[in-house]
């Protein structure tokens, strides 16, 4: 590779985009290819707040909740995103600006606006992978899994707008996948995809 790609991976709560970036990550590294594996919301203080939120089941103001995700994308960005992309390393990214667009363009935003503005400002992805599964489907897959749940974004008719909006999207450098088929089978087409536009896998 020639300079940094960065493959963003996106889709509503249960649609299996974590599982296949580890199963994309794996696949690579097992043919000699460095990534850095990083995740919207992060870790550092805005982060953390957002999972707290997130898991208390009481929501903020909708201006609030957006510039919490905004900050945390800035940091992200200045910390990891581009000092990464500039050292021509590969970047799989956990939710990027795709998943703000949809989740808080339901929150009364004009998601083409939040759009645009993303684009301005952050870094766009070589390749975002949006992966469709309908809210129904996705919330049995989160309550499978276990782990803290996240009331204030699991809930079905929200799910649902923000699938919605994720299905409005349409950007040269997104692409979907069928996520309701098995996990190998939507791994073959991941890298299927990843071939075909970025020249990798």
């Amino acid at each position: 590779m020639n300079g940094g790609r960065l493959l963003v991976f996106e889709g509503i709560d249960g649609s299996g985009k974590s599982t296949q970036l580890r199963l994309l990550d794996e696949h690579l590294r097992a043919r000699g290819v460095e990534t850095v594996v990083t995740h919207e919301p992060t870790d550092g203080v805005w982060g953390r707040r957002i999972r707290a939120m997130a898991r208390s089941g009481e929501r903020v103001a909708p201006d609030e909740e957006l510039r919490w995700f905004v900050e945390d994308r800035r940091e992200h960005v200045a910390s990891v995103l581009r000092p990464a992309l500039g050292a021509g390393r590969l970047v799989l990214c956990d939710r990027y600006f795709l998943s703000t667009v949809a989740y808080q363009g339901v929150r009364g935003f004009d998601p083409q606006r939040l759009l645009e503005e993303a684009e301005t400002e952050f870094p766009l992805p070589d390749l975002a992978l949006l992966f469709e599964v309908d809210a129904a489907a996705g919330l049995a897959r989160v309550a499978a899994r276990g782990g803290a749940a996240e009331p204030v974004f699991e809930e079905n008719a929200y799910l649902a707008r923000v699938a919605a909006v994720f299905a409005s999207l349409d950007r040269p450098y997104l692409a979907r996948v069928a996520a309701n088929a098995p996990i190998e089978a939507v791994h073959r087409a991941v890298l299927a995809i990843v071939r075909q536009r970025i020249g990798i896998a």
